[in-house]
């Protein structure tokens, strides 16, 4: 395939990849919506806020909750340019695994495909840790593993054939080093069932959320 073709390729995936992102986040909002119902005085704090809004999906709860004034956005990143976009909001500078609030501070914290993204299996337990800790109920996403495309890179089964390592170095042999290394640890259901067990959560509900059939990514909920 020529030059012109693969690019051709590569901007469908992509514009294809984008529909559904957007998709999948304004179905994931009103699943918020209706599963957490939070009141207008309700707190909630959203764990992993995006400083730069790349696509219209990207912080999609600042962009459309009414309350904007209740919510409070923690990033490892100084959140300068989410602050001149969303002045109403608290944007505070965290570690997701280390929060910097006292416990039972929100009523509700929230992330969305965000624990994929901090670290080895014993963080992403700190991580659903600290949301229990600070909140009394709790709202995440993440990925699905076993999907048979991988959501960030839009590889095709090769997270599934590959170990972990010759995945990594598969994505930097193609120029999507990013993406290796702690960057991505994703979880099937069951891994994610595990690891809010092993966080002491008990009375959680996971659901999942489909694309042609198949289990795209994960819900999970729980009331402390």
């Amino acid at each position: 395939m020529d030059e012109p073709a693969n690019s051709l390729a590569h901007n469908l995936i992509e514009s294809f990849a984008f529909a559904m992102s957007g998709r999948n986040r304004r179905k994931k909002y009103q699943e918020f919506l209706d599963l957490l119902r939070p009141r207008s005085t309700d707190t909630i704090l959203d764990i992993g806020a995006s400083d730069g809004d790349i696509s219209a999906g990207d912080n999609y709860l600042e962009k459309h909750y009414p309350h904007p004034e209740r919510i409070t956005a923690v990033s490892p990143i100084p959140l300068e340019r989410f602050s001149g976009r969303y002045p109403k909001i608290a944007a505070i500078t965290g570690d997701g695994c280390d929060l910097p609030f006292p416990d039972r501070s929100f009523d509700i914290a929230y992330s969305n495909a965000v624990i994929e993204h901090v670290g080895s299996r014993a963080r992403q337990v700190q991580f659903v840790r600290e949301m229990r800790r600070v909140s009394r109920r709790g709202y995440l996403t993440t990925p699905n593993r076993l999907f048979p495309i991988e959501v960030h890179t839009r590889l095709p089964l090769l997270h599934l054939i590959l170990s972990k390592q010759k995945f990594d170095r598969c994505c930097e042999f193609i120029g999507k080093g990013w993406a290796a290394g702690d960057y991505m640890n994703l979880l099937s259901r069951g891994e994610l069932e595990l690891l809010l067990q092993a966080a002491g959560i008990a009375n959680y509900r996971i659901r999942p959320m489909r694309l042609f059939g198949l289990a795209l990514t994960y819900t999970a909920t729980w009331v402390n």
